[in-house]
């Protein structure tokens, strides 16, 4: 048991880092979610944001678009010249996704400094990239809403759950210690 522990001790400490990180990061974001009154932001500060920036994007590019705050949940409503498209909840903000993205980071860290701008850019990354999505999603649902199962449920999530994976692939294979400490 000791030579297995000794022999893949770096992909343990990965294990126990990336649970540990993500497990901290998770219950941090649900005590923000609890605190969050949803007076000022509604429903929480992040889901707020994408989606006031959701409608200055729809509208900045030609559309009619207005976010309400939904009257019977906690999201908002996006419409598009008049036809409600879609609904921005909290799973829609890409807090979860960059909380996945950061720990699978740090467990593979690299330079502190290193570490620290490839957090910081590839969470800036991922959530303009998902702001993007959004909007693109609008606009298909707007367009296209029989398609809305494979548009919301297939081609968005791999899109940017994919963006995740190559920002992934780059930090592993350019910049984190452990895969260089192998080599």
């Amino acid at each position: 048991m000791k030579e297995l522990l000794i022999k893949y001790k770096l992909v343990i400490r990965f294990i126990i880092t990336f649970l540990v990180v993500y497990g901290l990061l998770t219950i941090g974001y649900h005590f923000y979610l609890n605190l969050s009154d949803g007076s000022k932001y509604y429903p929480d500060y992040m889901t707020h944001l994408v989606s006031k920036q959701t409608n200055t994007l729809l509208n900045s590019i030609g559309y009619e678009a207005h976010v309400l705050p939904h009257p019977n949940e906690p999201s908002m409503k996006v419409i598009i010249n008049g036809k409600f498209v879609a609904r921005i909840i909290e799973g829609c903000n890409a807090v979860s996704i960059i909380v996945l993205f950061l720990s699978f980071i740090i467990a593979f860290a690299g330079k502190f400094k290193t570490t620290l701008f490839y957090c910081l850019a590839g969470s800036i990354i991922i959530y303009v990239f998902n702001l993007i999505r959004i909007v693109i999603l609008s606009i298909g649902l707007y367009h296209y809403p029989w398609r809305r199962e494979i548009l919301h449920e297939i081609i968005f999530p791999m899109l940017i759950y994919g963006t995740v994976f190559l920002l992934w692939m780059v930090w592993v294979n350019r910049f984190s210690k452990s895969v260089k400490s192998n080599a």
